[in-house]
C-alpha cells in the first residue's frame, strides 16, 4: 500500500478502464492482447462510429465476416474476431447480456472459472473482465505488474500468475476500487518510467525504492 499511495500521489487518479458500456469493457479486453491501447482504441472507435458495440451486433459482423476488418488496427484480427464470436455468443446464450453476468449473484471464482473455459480466454483477460467489467474483487497481473515489482525484489519471474496474484491480494484491502486504481497506475509507471528497456528512472516515484534494493 505504501507503493499504491506512492504511485497515486505522483499521477493522480487513473479512472481505468475507459468505457461506456459494460461490453466494451470486454471487447477492449479481447482486443488488448498483445497490443498497445492505442491500436485499441482506433479498433474500438471504428465499431463506435458505426453504432456497432453491441453484443448482437458483433456477432451478426463476425457471421458476416465483416468483424475482423473494423478491428484489424488492434492487430491479429483473425484471431481477436474468433475470441469476441466465443465470449459473446457465451454471455448471450447465459445471460442474455453483459449487464445481467454483472448482476449475476454468482460468486468471483465460479465466474472466473466459466470465462476460463471458454476459448482464448486466459488468466489476464479473465481477471480483467471480472475487475473492470463485472466489478469483481480480483487483482489483474499483467507484463508490467511483473516487470516492476521483480525489478523491486518483491516477487520473481519464476512465479506462477496466481501466486504473484495472492502475493497482491494478501496485502492490500480487498477492494475492487482499489484493485481499478493500483492496476492502473502499474500500467501508467511502467509506461512512463520503467520500462522494459532503458528505464527512466528521473523523476520516477519509486526511485529511492530502487536505490535501497540496487545499492
Amino acid at each position: 500500500m505504501n507503493i499504491y499511495h506512492k504511485l497515486l500521489s505522483h499521477f493522480g487518479p487513473q479512472n481505468w478502464w475507459p468505457a461506456e458500456s459494460p461490453y466494451e469493457i470486454i471487447v477492449g479486453a479481447i482486443l488488448t492482447q498483445n497490443t498497445s491501447w492505442k491500436n485499441v482504441e482506433k479498433a474500438i472507435n471504428s465499431l463506435k462510429s458505426r453504432d456497432l458495440l453491441d453484443e448482437r451486433k458483433i456477432l451478426d459482423l463476425q457471421k458476416e465476416g465483416k468483424l475482423k476488418n473494423l478491428i484489424k488496427p488492434a492487430g491479429f484480427y483473425n484471431i481477436k474476431s474468433e475470441r469476441l464470436r466465443n465470449i459473446t455468443e457465451y454471455i448471450l446464450k447465459n445471460y442474455g447480456s453483459t449487464e445481467n453476468m454483472a448482476g449475476s449473484d454468482k460468486d468471483l471464482y465460479a465466474l472466473r472459472r466459466e470465462l476460463l473455459s471458454i476459448k482464448g480466454i486466459g488468466k489476464e483477460t479473465a481477471d480483467t473482465i471480472l475487475l473492470y467489467c463485472l466489478n469483481r474483487p480480483i487483482f489483474v497481473i499483467d507484463g508490467y505488474t511483473k516487470r516492476i515489482f521483480s525489478r523491486y525484489g518483491i516477487i520473481n519471474n519464476n512465479l506462477k500468475y496466481d501466486e504473484i496474484r495472492m502475493i497482491f491480494e494478501s496485502n492490500i484491502p480487498k477492494d475492487s476500487s482499489i484493485y481499478k486504481e493500483y492496476h492502473a497506475l502499474i500500467v501508467q509507471l511502467g509506461k512512463t518510467h520503467c520500462k522494459k528497456r532503458n528505464p527512466n528512472c528521473e523523476g520516477c516515484p519509486l526511485s529511492i525504492e530502487c536505490k535501497k534494493i540496487f545499492n
